[in-house]
């Protein structure tokens, strides 16, 4: 049964690749949307259409449909961890005058909603407790570093869709990420314009190879750890949703301590019965320690996790082998 189209922005990525495969298997007809000239052939293999366009150009709109979408799902734009260099103009480029773009064709469509992902570095003031953050804080931003400008322009982005929604009527579906665990090919990611590995893979790989894990600083510092699956499935959920939406954190509402994240990975992924030796070094830096609330968007959307932190590791060796977006992402 075809539910209607639905046009997702940033469907290339890791979000928007499992939002796009959720939502085609729900009965959603997707047009998926990138930068990237070419997908390799996956979108088609899911039985949905891949379009290429550049959101920071208007004129590229004009090759997507006009009419019977009922919801557009916004993952576009640069990310400080994908840019090599400084280049700030970017976010403003891509953030800002894309996510304009991208709404005024909400309105040409027809959609009535759109679903946006908002960085976690709005509420960085908030972060040291293992206190569940509340889902409408006052928003703020990074004074320094890479996520400043880039977090000045998603705070900027969510008040323009906010706008639109009070002008307009537009329903708006705003998600605040934590960082999404997922596997993907590439294991790298860039720090302050510096590239490097991303820190859960460099312990997979070194617990795959049968090296020593460290659990730095205080073993019991908390993170919100959340799997792309489970985000795939909270966006789905705001896709069906009849409300008129608001701002929700997303994640589990608990944290995983930095001695359970790297005793999982011991577990998961050791090569051989005895394990993974582990160490304590209590005198390396503790890990930043934040927890979301996730009662509002359990209350009004029925959201609950389907993966716990083994859950999710677990899976996530299943799809290393398996490679179900080989077409997409190549295979490593």
């Amino acid at each position: 049964m075809n539910k209607g189209k639905v046009v997702v922005f940033g469907s290339t990525g890791t979000v928007g690749a499992y939002t796009s495969s959720l939502l085609s298997k729900k009965g959603y007809e997707v047009i998926a949307v990138g930068r990237r000239s070419d997908d390799g052939g996956y979108f088609d293999s899911i039985g949905a259409k891949y379009i290429s366009i550049d959101i920071t150009d208007k004129a590229c709109f004009e090759r997507l449909p006009k009419a019977d979408v009922v919801a557009v799902l916004h993952f576009a734009g640069v990310m400080p961890s994908k840019m090599l260099g400084y280049h700030p103009q970017k976010y403003i480029d891509s953030i800002i005058k894309g996510t304009m773009n991208v709404l005024d064709y909400c309105r040409e469509s027809g959609s009535e909603k759109i679903v946006f992902t908002q960085t976690r570095a709005d509420s960085h003031s908030h972060m040291g407790t293992d206190k569940p953050l509340n889902d409408d804080i006052v928003k703020g931003y990074p004074k320094t570093g890479d996520h400043s400008i880039y977090t000045i322009c998603k705070n900027a982005a969510v008040d323009i869709i906010e706008h639109y929604h009070e002008e307009y009527g537009l329903k708006r579906f705003i998600f605040r990420l934590p960082t999404i665990y997922a596997y993907h090919p590439d294991f790298y990611f860039y720090v302050n314009g510096q590239k490097k590995k991303k820190a859960y893979w460099q312990m997979i790989h070194s617990a795959l190879e049968g090296k020593t894990l460290e659990i730095w600083g205080d073993p019991s510092k908390k993170k919100e750890i959340f799997y792309v699956k489970d985000m795939a499935k909270a966006a789905l959920l705001a896709v069906e949703s009849r409300k008129n939406g608001g701002i929700y954190n997303v994640g589990r509402g608990k944290g995983v301590t930095i001695e359970e994240q790297v005793m999982g990975i011991a577990d998961v992924f050791s090569p051989s019965a005895a394990g993974t030796e582990v160490v304590y070094r209590p005198d390396m830096p503790d890990g930043r320690q934040f927890v979301h609330s996730i009662k509002k968007i359990s209350d009004e959307l029925g959201f609950s996790p389907d993966y716990d932190y083994l859950g999710m590791l677990q899976d996530m060796k299943k799809e290393m082998h398996e490679k179900p977006f080989k077409l997409l992402w190549g295979e490593g």
